[in-house]
């Protein structure tokens, strides 16, 4: 059997150091796309978290929860219009400053390759996850010339997961230059495509980034309204 090793790093580029030990012999081993050094910067989510939107607990004082959810899905489900609407959303690391600038490689400065480092990740959660369409958050058409591709699409190509396009969206400022509350009170930012087979399916959802939540439910809530049974999402940061 071979075994693929890539020689540098795809976040910082320094070269990797082969594992040496009986381990690593006797074991069969996946290509190591990125080094230790960065591996231990990427903070896996572990532990309690909100039961809807996935926040560690752990980073979230004492008075900021109700039972088993955060304050702001405790304030999403008091809402009639949002109530329900998000069954449940899965974030795979801490949005820290080093995902952060990783995050910004991959979709800002067209760093395409890093979706290795991820599909692996994204492989192994949707496993665990009961549904019928994986669907990309989309970006609008003049965001998806600036940018060259889809990030949340890329995660499920890289995974190997069917990609299921559903929404489209409209073209509006940059949500990383929208404050929390401008994000909160968007309006309709998304519109489900024609003919779209939806009615009583089970539905992922992926993005990049969970931040206020505001996106992934002004999506579910449309594909909610067009059929679909339940709407999960699943992020690579929170």
């Amino acid at each position: 059997m071979t075994f693929l090793r890539q020689d540098c790093c795809l976040i910082c580029h320094n070269p990797i150091s082969p594992e040496i030990g009986w381990r690593v012999i006797f074991s069969v081993q996946q290509e190591q796309l990125i080094c230790r050094e960065c591996e231990s910067k990427l903070e896996k989510i572990t532990g309690k978290t909100c039961q809807i939107c996935g926040r560690p607990f752990q980073l979230v004082a004492e008075d900021f929860r109700h039972g088993d959810i955060c304050h702001d899905c405790y304030r999403w489900e008091e809402d009639s219009r949002w109530q329900g609407v998000l069954k449940r959303n899965q974030s795979l690391f801490v949005y820290n400053d080093f995902l952060k600038e990783v995050l910004a490689k991959f979709k800002f400065r067209g760093d395409y390759d890093l979706v290795r480092v991820f599909a692996p990740y994204v492989k192994q959660a949707v496993q665990k996850i009961n549904a019928d369409l994986f669907v990309p958050i989309p970006l609008s058409s003049e965001r998806l010339y600036e940018r060259g591709f889809n990030q949340a699409a890329a995660l499920l190509v890289g995974a190997g997961l069917p990609v299921t396009e559903l929404l489209t969206r409209i073209h509006l400022e940059k949500q990383s230059k929208k404050s929390r509350t401008e994000r909160i009170h968007l309006p309709q930012v998304f519109n489900v495509i024609q003919n779209a087979d939806i009615q009583g399916r089970s539905i992922v959802l992926i993005d990049d980034i969970y931040t206020t939540g505001s996106t992934i439910r002004h999506g579910a809530r449309l594909l909610q309204q067009a059929g679909a049974a339940s709407i999960q999402s699943l992020t690579l940061a929170r």
